[in-house]
């Protein structure tokens, strides 16, 4: 809970910044509390759609909660992104992920 407590106040003085959001979703998913990483991971994806980590997250969240068709729609959407980004390493994750996913 502390670590939760200290990302919400850097969150204060950051409001925008989705290292910070990314985190903290983090930290409610080991929590439990997906409804709470769910609402981050999209917030940050729908201003900063280039924070490619977050898609992975997301499609994740959204496989163990069994909205299949929205993590596949995530990670389609993650692999065009790091595409685009030039990322190969987040493209190979999210790739394998998807793949072990619709298998």
């Amino acid at each position: 809970m502390e670590k939760i407590e200290k990302l919400k106040s850097f969150l204060i003085n950051s409001p925008g910044d989705s290292f910070l959001k990314h985190a903290l979703a983090l930290e409610y998913i080991k929590l439990g509390e997906e409804a709470e990483a769910r609402k981050l991971f999209l917030e940050i994806l729908e201003h900063d759609p280039s924070y490619i980590g977050s898609y992975y997250h997301l499609a994740r969240l959204l496989e163990r909660t069994g909205e299949t068709e929205n993590a596949k729609n995530w990670y389609e959407r993650g692999m065009i992104a790091a595409k685009q980004a030039g990322d190969i390493h987040a493209y190979n994750e999210l790739q394998a992920a998807y793949e072990d996913f619709i298998d």
